[in-house]
């Protein structure tokens, strides 16, 4: 073997290690955005939701303690829940499956909420537990 096949061969070995080394680089970088966007996304409707559900659980408050039937309408009840029930799709499927389960208790319950105390209090914990998993998805991103 001549000096110069000895020196062709090294390159080429440079040459495969170095695209090598760039795929696995560009392949991580692609798979990293991609993690980091879908992060950003669900963050983005957690914060939304968060938000809604405070603002659910001010209706709340104003339709059973205040009796205040514009703050507390139920037309902005059913709002802020249909709202809540599609960003969870975003999230997470336990936060939906909570989500749920709020929509199906405010369902079940409206009519009464500004006369039954425990109609707003098993709302409220319904609110509790949703805001509870939207927090728990939050803290186990990435």
């Amino acid at each position: 073997m001549t000096v110069l096949e000895s020196k062709l061969r090294i390159y080429y070995i440079t040459v495969i290690f170095s695209v090598i080394f760039a795929v696995i680089g560009f392949s991580y970088n692609a798979w990293r955005l991609e993690s980091s966007e879908e992060n950003n996304n669900i963050r983005t409707a957690a914060f939304q939701v968060l938000n809604e559900l405070a603002e659910l659980e001010q209706i709340i408050y104003a339709a059973h303690y205040d009796q205040d039937a514009v703050a507390g309408s139920p037309r902005k009840g059913w709002v802020k829940v249909g709202l809540i029930v599609d960003l969870s799709v975003l999230i997470d499927s336990s936060v939906e499956k909570e989500t749920q389960e709020l929509h199906m208790t405010w369902a079940e319950s409206w009519e009464s909420l500004s006369s039954e105390k425990a109609v707003a209090d098993n709302l409220i914990v319904k609110i509790d537990s949703v805001r509870k998993q939207v927090k728990h998805i939050l803290y186990s991103l990435e």
